[in-house]
């Protein structure tokens, strides 16, 4: 099937009208504006928008591949400028090879505006279509190749998908928020996988290599702006079940999980993936000092030792702005690949037959187009071809080849001293490179039909045209012929369709304001049969007479220049391959070597050959090398290969040396109480904290070692390994953080004037360490910072007083806030209440703050301050203030206040202060000290966790101390409320205090539906 994207109103049929064509055709046009090309997207090519003057952005291009299919899909998308979006959208569809088309309109709703459309890899009857996100957010799924869909909505809108390689109805979608999510039902149901991660840097997995087919590699951001390599399975993904394979931190876009191997970058190198193919790894370097030009190296089979291939690799920037390499792998023949290489200011093309091992010019052609003789002599002069990739998938790029014909290359290019890009023309090889000639002077797209038994060329976009030209000959001989009868700019064509149905389908415009024309080709009737085997000849590769390449003899079988034959479904390429005898340029330089002028490989200045892997174990063997490698799938056999392949030798003994110990996540901080796990090359371990491993005979933990924190702090976690001769240690320091759950400011209620007081901050859990406290004291706006929970400070003012500590530990800042009173002098008295108030104690603030806060309403003055202390037993401290204005005569208050005090001890000595808690418990208040100012600062007591209840209690000549009840706080039920009030009898009270004391209405009070009340009378 054939998904397309282009733009919309009218889709009609039209006759054809050119007799004297042999091809059979079809024209049909799309009265659209315009059609724009860009990279196909995962699953279906996909045509990104862009602005131009054809004025219709955003196309979408899919073939169906299925060998019985005929289904073609096109979606059309109107944009209005005006506006500057799409407004409306068609789907077509076709099921004659686009000989006819039907709306689909009415199958995914009329006025869905509809996006992108994606096919299934693996089952090319299954469709996905996502709607434009401006609108809604739905996906439309299809199992019947188009024919009818399924609507569903999502909660989020896709930016691209990427189906499983082998699971038909598992699909990843990346999110407009930088959200992964993974559906296992082809899109019905999505589940979150990931957030932040990095665009096109996820994989499905690896066939043959992860264990669960259902994993996924991603490339994710940490909160703090960091990118880490993520592994976890699609549909469990929790932060429990994620893996991070390399420890520590990686560079953004740089995960590649391509083939057998999987690549990340930690900044030393501007390094990029070229491919992964034949078990080998292609890898262009940027150093310091290049600019447009990379290096080419090539990896063992294992993809982790790297030697240099190719210095100074030309790059071109596409239209994206992305850099690509000039570097093209052959098809169809190993180890052959052509590059650009720029070399004394000029860029001259290089050929390879044995993966980069030897590097040659390209021979010219003898003659041109004309006959004439060409005088070019490598190395002055030789052909230069241009190898850049097309960024449109419809058009064939400035070099084609194809696999079903091997050593058949065509490119564009020119001749002479170095690469130009004026005065081009095509040109063609049929021998893998050796020779060349020229075929035409202008550039042409060039297709391979019948796989590769023809070609087809047309002229390049920029100019319109109504001819093709077909060659049998492996372009020795072309014949021209019309598919339109009015010039056509041919924007791409799309080749087989179906492996029997032999369909090419042009797609282009008129003119830059013109309808779309689709025109259908069936060149089947090109050929009058099938091919036997009296149309087919043997071609042995070389290179350069040498028949052995890359270590074989490869014969391959060719249909014979001119037969007019169809090649089939049954077409073999190869016909044998039989291994040559080893010789010295089947092997290139190992890792650590260079090839010096004479031809040999010599160590390079910065190795040296002695130095054995650190993997090497005492008893363990290892691979000497002879300095010489052999060339990735080389096939070669015999010869001097025992000669240059590395020797196996004992693993010599000696002290351990480059002990390297990380975290597995690369951090130096960890949470306490979670699971670190250590990286080491170690035969000890001691965590810091008084814990310490050892392994015997252990030279490398895949799996690392773990280890629990129980208290935070830093430690100094150390590694040791050592034998006989020696030992080795290496050392990192680890930041153990606990958040913190609580802090509580403890601090006297009054304080003296110009007297230093301590102030400390508890912090909960009490082990956690590392703590920066930031504190604000006197009302000042700037904070004093200290790593210590304690501070003294000196008020130098009279008056209330707040100061405020911040406490900040890994991710948490908590605060508390106290307000202190400073005076010039104060009494306090320590009081104390019968057992059985204990038992009703809640011992939490809110129960402290209630009391405080109704004996503050009903008592008026300013010269008394009560706390009540936390915990039990229950006590409280009262605090004995001069008035405002008499601070300055200090004399004449210190007598006042020794007066109120003797009249309070007095009541409390006498067990007159008592209150009803409820029905059957009295509480009876004491007496326990009386001291004068220094008493604030002496008790151990105010050090603790008290809580100031009271800021405002009278005074006016005599004592009045209440205390209350709440039933909330309190274990019996309440039912409904009472006022309720209790007073001692003025024939109980002590006859001074009776003479000095005024009476007092009973304080009533509701509070969450009880209240009580009782007075000191």
């Amino acid at each position: 099937m054939h998904a397309w994207l282009a733009g919309h109103r009218s889709l009609q049929s039209r006759p054809p009208a050119f007799p004297g064509a042999i091809l059979s055709q079809k024209v049909i046009p799309l009265d659209v504006l315009g059609l724009l090309l860009g990279l196909p997207a995962v699953g279906c090519a996909r045509i990104p928008s862009q602005r131009g003057s054809r004025r219709l952005p955003d196309q979408m291009l899919n073939w169906h591949l299925s060998t019985q299919s005929s289904v073609i899909l096109i979606l059309t998308k109107l944009y209005d400028f005006h506006i500057g979006s799409v407004t409306e959208s068609t789907l077509w569809r076709s099921t004659d090879y686009g000989s006819t088309y039907e709306r689909m309109n009415d199958k995914v709703g009329s006025k869905t505006v509809l996006s992108y459309l994606y096919v299934c890899p693996t089952n090319k009857r299954k469709i996905m279509v996502l709607t434009d996100p401006e609108f809604e957010s739905s996906v439309l799924i299809s199992s019947d190749e188009g024919a009818s869909y399924q609507k569903y909505r999502l909660t989020f809108y896709i930016l691209s998908l990427l189906f499983h390689p082998t699971e038909e109805d598992w699909a990843l979608a990346y999110s407009h928020d930088q959200k992964l999510y993974s559906s296992v039902d082809f899109g019905r149901k999505w589940q979150l996988i990931h957030e932040q991660v990095t665009p096109n840097r996820f994989y499905w997995s690896v066939s043959g290599l992860d264990k669960e087919p259902d994993l996924v590699h991603m490339e994710a951001h940490t909160p703090d702006g960091n990118v880490q390599y993520v592994t976890c399975r699609a549909q469990m993904c929790t932060e429990a079940n994620r893996n991070y394979p390399f420890p520590g931190y990686i560079d953004i876009s740089s995960l590649v999980v391509q083939d057998d191997y999987i690549f990340i970058q930690v900044g030393l190198y501007d390094l990029h993936i070229v491919s992964t193919d034949e078990k080998q790894v292609f890898a262009a370097v940027q150093e310091w000092n290049q600019n447009d030009t990379y290096n080419l190296y090539l990896s063992d089979t294992r993809g982790i030792y790297f030697t240099l291939a190719m210095e100074n690799v030309k790059t071109t920037r596409g239209i994206g702005g992305n850099q690509m390499l000039d570097l093209y792998e052959v098809a169809g023949i190993k180890g052959m690949l052509i590059a650009n290489k720029r070399q004394d200011n000029q860029v001259k093309t290089y050929i390879t037959y044995n993966k980069g091992r030897d590097w040659r010019l390209l021979q010219a052609p003898t003659s041109d187009l004309d006959g004439n003789d060409i005088h070019c002599i490598l190395p002055f002069c030789s052909l230069h071809l241009q190898l850049q990739m097309s960024e449109n998938p419809y058009l064939s790029g400035t070099i084609s080849t194809k696999s079903s014909v091997p050593g058949i290359i065509v490119a564009t290019g020119n001749i002479g001293a170095e690469l130009s890009y004026n005065n081009v023309g095509m040109f063609i090889s049929s021998d893998a490179g050796n020779s060349w000639r020229q075929i035409f002077e202008e550039e042409h797209n060039v297709w391979f039909l019948d796989k590769g038994g023809a070609l087809v060329a047309v002229k390049q976009p920029s100019v319109p045209t109504r001819h093709l030209w077909v060659s049998f000959d492996e372009g020795r001989q072309w014949t021209q012929h019309s598919f339109s009868s009015v010039p056509l700019f041919v924007d791409g064509v799309l080749v087989e369709a179906g492996t029997e149905n032999q369909i090419m389908t042009f797609f282009g415009h008129f003119s830059h304001r013109s309808e779309w024309q689709l025109i259908k080709i069936d060149y089947k009737s090109i050929y009058s049969r099938k091919c036997t085997e009296e149309d087919y000849q043997t071609w042995h590769l070389h290179n350069q007479g040498e028949p052995c390449v890359m270590g074989q003899k490869q014969i391959y079988m060719k249909r014979r220049p001119g037969n007019y034959c169809m090649l089939g479904k049954d077409y073999s390429r190869m016909l044998s391959a039989e291994s040559c005898i080893c010789r010295a340029h089947d092997f290139e330089c190992d890792y650590g070597y260079e090839r010096r002028g004479d031809g040999n490989c010599r160590p390079a200045f910065w190795f040296n050959p002695s130095t054995v892997s650190r993997s090497c174990s005492q008893g363990q063997n290892y691979l000497n090398s002879t300095g010489y490698r052999k060339v990735v799938l080389n096939n070669c056999t015999k010869g001097v290969k025992e000669m240059y392949t590395a020797r196996k030798q004992q693993c010599p003994n000696r002290p351990p040396k480059g002990l390297l110990l990380t975290t597995k996540d690369g951090k130096l901080t960890a949470n306490l109480g979670s699971n670190v796990t250590f990286l080491v090359n170690l035969d000890e371990l001691d965590f810091g904290d008084g814990t310490a491993v050892s392994y015997s005979n252990l030279s490398w933990t895949e799996e690392g070692i773990k280890h629990v924190y129980k208290s935070a702090g830093i430690f100094r976690v150390t590694a040791l390994a050592e034998n006989t001769l020696g030992y080795d240690t290496t050392t990192l320091f680890l930041h153990v953080t606990c958040p913190v759950e609580h802090v509580q400011l403890l601090a006297p209620f009054v304080v003296i004037r110009n007297k230093e007081v301590n102030i400390t901050a508890v912090v909960l859990p009490s082990h956690s360490r590392t703590v920066t406290y930031f504190w604000w004291l006197g009302n000042n706006t700037e904070p004093v910072i200290t790593l210590d929970g304690s501070i003294s400070y000196t008020f130098p003012t009279e008056g209330m007083h707040t100061i405020t500590v911040q406490v900040a530990a890994a991710n948490t800042i908590l605060q508390d806030t106290k307000t202190i009173a400073v005076k010039e002098f104060f009494k306090s008295l320590l009081l104390s209440f019968s057992p059985n108030l204990d038992e009703f104690n809640p011992d939490i603030p809110e129960w402290r703050q209630d009391v405080g806060r109704v004996i503050k309403k009903a008592l008026l003055q300013e010269q008394l301050l009560v706390a009540v202390f936390p915990g039990v037993p229950t006590a409280a401290e009262l605090f004995l203030l001069p008035h405002k204005n008499q601070s300055e005569g200090k004399k004449k208050s210190d007598e006042e206040l020794e007066q109120v005090s003797d009249i309070i001890v007095s009541a409390l000595n006498q067990n007159l202060v008592e209150f009803e808690l409820k029905p059957g418990v009295r509480v009876i208040v004491y007496n326990t000290q009386l001291t004068l100012a220094p008493l604030v600062d002496s008790n151990p007591r105010h050090s603790s966790s008290a809580m100031l209840m009271l800021l405002s209690v009278v005074f006016l000549g005599l004592a009045v101390f209440l205390i209350y009840k709440f039933k909330r706080y309190t274990s019996f039920p309440c039912r409904g409320c009472r006022q309720t009030s209790s007073r001692i009898p003025m024939h109980e009270a002590h006859a001074p205090i009776s003479d000095k004391m005024q009476r007092k209405q009973p304080l009533n009070c509701l509070i969450c539906g009880c209240c009580a009340s009782a007075v000191i009378c």
